[in-house]
């Protein structure tokens, strides 16, 4: 079997799963935030139970229009906070102490590898960078998970991605996705797994191998996954807040098709509106010019990705017309980025920095677009009217090319800046 197909098969009670199969499974971890946890809450409800399966294992994170953004924002993080006290959860994370939920979690050593997550956000498949099955579903499975420590799922197929060589100067995971998709398509990969392996993840950060598992969901994946190497557990032995097991897959593993891609030939890339997989390489962009860039997100507001960007701005301006957003994910690393400088340099640069929240990301807030404008995001989606009005564009892109085109006005590589 392979990676997926074993870890479902362990939660399933089961000696083998095929692709196909419809199976009951046992949960590791359930999460929600702000938007989707109401309705989740309200399915468990429902169901008339009195305590959630285990409180150690739900997790409610209000990310999304937090510090609440109006009112309608503010009573749902109330429902939240009231759920999280009445269930006694040690696991909510206000504001102050929380951060985007797909960064906070594995930070905080609550998803692992070899467990079964799910999450009431489609980029639930973040934790798969760790070695986990997880996947993203909707709020009512949620509730009966909260309930049940149960849920239901479809064996996905997989396909596996292997990358060869070393990256290049200037190239992470984003890049690494984003040329992915560009060649895979939004559906290339509908209700099936990624597993990603081959030399060149093995000389990635863990922070941008939690930006490729993050973008599985945007080539329509159930969920992307990594086998644990050393470097994943160096990270999660320093957090793990429970025992854990890795789950190695099996040598004669089947897959519906193998997919190798050289990294040495892969440029920093761009996604043009609006689809993600709409992507170009940065010497292939031509003149585009912008209004606004944002660096942060579940997908790229790491701390890999803050160093990054600073070592661009360091000394250098925002250009007169562009507004520059700078969101670390959580507070852990907003804390780190204080103590670096990175914070100074954005800020003597010309742009903001903003506690952390998903906020412009699905045009929520802290940067939202107006008509006719254009924005270089490091978020993770593009589609019309994500970050604003209908009219306007989202360009994606790992941080080095989103700090580089703040400086200059139009979107740009990091050797135009520094050269």
């Amino acid at each position: 079997m392979t990676l997926t197909e074993k870890i479902i098969a362990r939660h399933a009670g089961e000696k083998k799963v095929k692709p196909g199969e419809i199976v009951e499974v046992r949960v590791d971890a359930v999460l929600a935030n702000d938007i989707t946890a109401p309705g989740a809450i309200n399915a468990f409800r429902e169901i008339g139970v009195e305590k959630v399966f285990d409180p150690e294992r739900v997790y409610l994170v209000p990310d999304h229009f937090t510090p609440n953004k109006d009112i309608k924002s503010a009573e749902q993080c109330r429902l939240l906070r009231e759920f999280a006290y009445e269930m006694n959860l040690p696991y909510y994370f206000e504001v102050g102490r929380m951060g985007i939920e797909h960064a906070l979690l594995p930070e905080e050593g609550l998803v692992l590898p070899g467990e079964l997550i799910i999450g009431a956000d489609s980029h639930t498949c973040t934790y798969g960078a760790l070695g986990a099955f997880a996947t993203g579903v909707g709020s009512t499975d949620l509730g009966a998970a909260m309930a049940t420590g149960w849920t239901w799922l479809k064996v996905p197929p997989t396909i596996k991605l292997v990358y060869h060589g070393k990256p290049g100067k200037w190239i992470g995971g984003k890049d690494l996705i984003l040329y992915t998709i560009g060649k895979i398509g939004v559906q290339g990969a509908l209700y099936k797994a990624l597993e990603f392996g081959g030399e060149a993840i093995s000389h990635l950060s863990m922070d941008s191998r939690f930006t490729m598992a993050n973008m599985a969901i945007e080539a329509g994946a159930k969920n992307g996954i990594m086998e644990p190497d050393d470097k994943t557990l160096n990270y999660v032995s320093e957090r793990a807040k429970r025992e854990f097991e890795v789950i190695p897959k099996d040598g004669e593993a089947e897959y519906e098709k193998t997919l190798h891609f050289d990294v040495e030939t892969i440029e920093p890339q761009v996604s043009f509106p609006h689809l993600p997989s709409n992507v170009k390489g940065i010497s292939e962009v031509g003149e585009v010019e912008i209004d606004q860039v944002v660096i942060g997100s579940c997908t790229n507001g790491r701390l890999e990705d803050l160093r990054v960007a600073a070592s661009i701005l360091k000394g250098k301006k925002v250009h007169p017309r562009v507004r520059l957003i700078v969101i670390p994910a959580t507070q852990r690393i907003y804390k780190v980025a204080i103590r670096e400088g990175l914070l100074e340099t954005f800020v003597q640069a010309g742009g903001v920095v903003s506690t952390p929240t998903c906020g412009p990301c699905l045009g929520g807030h802290m940067g939202v677009l107006a008509k006719g404008e254009r924005a270089v995001a490091t978020t993770n989606r593009n589609f019309v009217g994500r970050m604003g009005h209908k009219e306007s564009e989202v360009y994606l892109s790992g941080p080095a090319v989103a700090a580089a085109s703040a400086v200059t006005g139009k979107i740009s590589s990091p050797e135009e800046v520094l050269n």
